[in-house]
């Protein structure tokens, strides 16, 4: 099993509230984030552990699902989503430290294979580059977007 782990880090000049009020709302999210065409709640509380939704996004020119999971909640803190799909799982962190000028959100990702023959895992491991690369770019794109609207919540 391979896992495959990108980390991003955004300073926000916003209290740690505005920001998890902001990262926790999942009815505002498609308005918000960059690539994400579709969010349908499917089950669970708002925002806690249980709540699921179905997220769309448009990466490589297509569309794609992919059903999302809170598995962890500490609020105004961080925050744990899982997804499964076409034998990865995927895991989703967000933190939020406090700062002297407000706060810092980082995001971790983790992309872990859960079965693969041979051809998948080589597969894999020539596109991987690439799948990191685009990943990285639409994770500091969400955090931006995430900033500028606790920001102007802040403000």
């Amino acid at each position: 099993m391979s896992a495959n782990k990108i980390v991003v880090e955004q300073q926000i000049k916003a209290t740690p509230s505005a920001v998890w009020n902001v990262l926790t709302n999942l009815e505002e999210a498609k308005a918000l984030l960059p690539g994400v065409t579709g969010i349908e709640h499917l089950a669970g509380p708002a925002y806690g552990v249980g709540t699921r939704w179905r997220e769309t996004r448009k990466m490589f020119g297509t569309e794609a699902s992919e059903v999302m999971e809170v598995v962890a909640v500490d609020p105004e803190r961080s925050t744990e989503l899982t997804a499964e799909s076409h034998g990865m799982r995927y895991t989703t962190g967000f933190e939020i430290t406090p700062t002297a000028t407000g706060c810092s959100l980082t995001m971790r990702f983790c992309g872990e294979q859960q079965r693969a023959n041979f051809a998948q895992r080589l597969i894999g491991a020539i596109m991987a580059p690439l799948g990191r690369a685009v990943t990285k770019r639409a994770m500091r794109q969400d955090l931006a977007a995430i900033a500028i609207a606790a920001e102007s919540a802040s403000a």
